[in-house]
C-alpha cells in the first residue's frame, strides 16, 4: 500500500466524516480473535487513548475501500492515528505500545524486520477464523464502553 497524504479520507466524498481527535482502531468484528482483541484494548487502554470501529460498520467499509483494502476481507487491522494509516504488524506494535504496562514492552518487536513481522501476522490472519471462529452478529461493546466506539 502507498502512502497517502496525512488525513486524505477526509476529502473523500465517499468517506463520511467522522471524529478523527484520537487514534482509531478499525477490526473485524465477526472474528472471534479480533473482537476478543477489542475487548483486551477496552480493557488495557487505561488512558482511554484509542476508538474502536468494526469493519463492517458503512464508516468501516468507506476507510477501507479508501485506502484499497480488499473489503470483506478483514486480514488486517487498521489503525488511524494522526491522518495517517498503518496496517499489519505495524498497527498492532503500535497498539501496544499505546498501551499501558507491560503490554507497551510488545513495542520490542520493532527490532524484526518488517517482512519477518508481517509474514508472521498474515499467517495468523489467514488462519484466525479457522482457528477461532466467527460471531454470527459483529461485537457490541457494554453500555459503558459505547463511548469508546466511532459511531
Amino acid at each position: 500500500m502507498t502512502r497517502p497524504a496525512l488525513y486524505a479520507y477526509r476529502r473523500d466524498a465517499a468517506v463520511p466524516a467522522f471524529d478523527d481527535a484520537l487514534p482509531i482502531i478499525i477490526f473485524d468484528g465477526k472474528c472471534v480473535l479480533c473482537s476478543h482483541f477489542a475487548a483486551f484494548v477496552l480493557d488495557h487502554d487505561n488512558h482511554g487513548r484509542f476508538r474502536l470501529l468494526a469493519a463492517q460498520t458503512p464508516l468501516g467499509e468507506a476507510i477501507y475501500r479508501h485506502f484499497g483494502l480488499q473489503f470483506g476481507n478483514f486480514d488486517t487491522y487498521v489503525l488511524l492515528e494522526d491522518g495517517g494509516v498503518r496496517v499489519k504488524s505495524d498497527a498492532a506494535l503500535r497498539i501496544f505500545t499505546r498501551l499501558s504496562f507491560p503490554w507497551s514492552l510488545l513495542a520490542a518487536g520493532y527490532a524484526m524486520p518488517r517482512p519477518w513481522r508481517d509474514a508472521f501476522y498474515d499467517f495468523v490472519a489467514r488462519n484466525r477464523v479457522r482457528w477461532f471462529g466467527v460471531r454470527e452478529t459483529c461485537f457490541v461493546p457494554s453500555a459503558a464502553d459505547a463511548g469508546r466506539f466511532v459511531q
